[in-house]
């Protein structure tokens, strides 16, 4: 294979066998992945699940055994020269309470046309109200904005975020949003943990799920969610009757008190509707039901769960 193609289908980050204890726990548990170019990865899981520690092992911020890879070149705790492609927001901003965000743009930014980068980013993310303000005075949200900027200011391949829509206004999300999809179509790469998963939904081509320090799932959101079930859910003229009718009929049911059917994309609507009126049940509503990545994540922390304890 000539290198030029090589060099083109190399992942920008690559993690390999990647262990993290501290003492006698261990938090990571042999994680492997890989973030193509130009993709915005979700990184998903519980609260303690090992998210801010694996970026944390990414950006050479701790120690871990392993491999890293970022843009091709192995990076590590003692040797990251790599990392000044990639930025990053891991838990609270740093800010110096009595420089204005101006001057921190000043501070960390690199290279040529700094001034023109400065300029840009601050109109990208909306800071130019306050952007010479003291940051002491700065809210939760403007300090979110002010660590975000800071990591996408020198043109990073691979940016880095953890919760960065913590604190963030309506607006403000929706801004971010696109400025993510601007910059992924520029071809930058996002790896993003986030609890807001409407959010990650939204902007997310690809997703990990973590729980317990092991990926269970890697996949692309298209397919995590077309994988999902689609649900009927039905009023009728008699709820219980209902239930055992289309049980008896085969039809998945949930333990919802009105029957709620889990269907598959393509199960046509007039057998149960002739069913149900053959034992002159009446159907006073349908609504239609698609599960959403927080479904689809939860379902997955569930059976992962369920396959620990043995049950399946």
């Amino acid at each position: 294979m000539p290198k030029e193609i090589f060099i083109l289908n190399q992942p920008i980050l690559a993690v390999h066998q990647l262990n993290k204890s501290f003492g006698a726990k261990q938090v990571l548990h042999d994680v492997s992945f890989a973030c193509q170019r130009g993709h915005v990865i979700g990184l998903v899981g519980a609260n303690g699940a090992g998210k801010t520690t694996l970026m944390k092992a990414i950006l050479g911020l701790t120690t871990a055994t392993g491999q890293i890879r970022i843009d091709g070149q192995p990076t590590s705790f003692d040797h990251h020269e790599v990392l000044h492609e990639v930025g990053a927001l891991i838990e609270y901003p740093s800010i110096y309470p009595f420089m204005s965000g101006r001057d921190h743009l000043k501070l960390f930014a690199k290279g040529p046309h700094r001034r023109q980068r400065i300029d840009r980013t601050i109109a990208d993310l909306h800071l130019t109200k306050y952007i010479d303000r003291p940051a002491k005075g700065y809210s939760l949200g403007m300090k979110q904005k002010l660590g975000i900027a800071l990591a996408i200011l020198n043109d990073p391949k691979l940016v880095v975020l953890d919760e960065p829509m913590n604190g963030l206004d309506p607006q403000a999300n929706k801004e971010l949003r696109e400025l993510i999809i601007t910059k992924r179509q520029a071809g930058t790469t996002f790896l993003i943990s986030s609890h807001i998963l409407g959010e990650l939904q939204r902007i997310a081509d690809d997703l990990l799920v973590i729980d317990h320090g092991k990926i269970v799932k890697q996949t692309t959101m298209a397919d995590l969610l077309a994988a999902s079930s689609h649900q009927l859910i039905l009023s009728t003229s008699d709820d219980a009757m209902a239930r055992k009718v289309l049980t008896k009929a085969g039809y998945l049911l949930t333990e919802d008190p009105k029957p709620t059917i889990r269907v598959g994309a393509k199960t046509q609507l007039e057998p149960i509707l002739d069913a149900l009126s053959h034992q002159q049940i009446t159907v006073l509503d349908i609504q239609h039901h698609d599960a959403d990545l927080e479904d689809s994540v939860l379902k997955l922390l569930a059976q992962d769960q369920l396959q620990k304890e043995g049950q399946i």
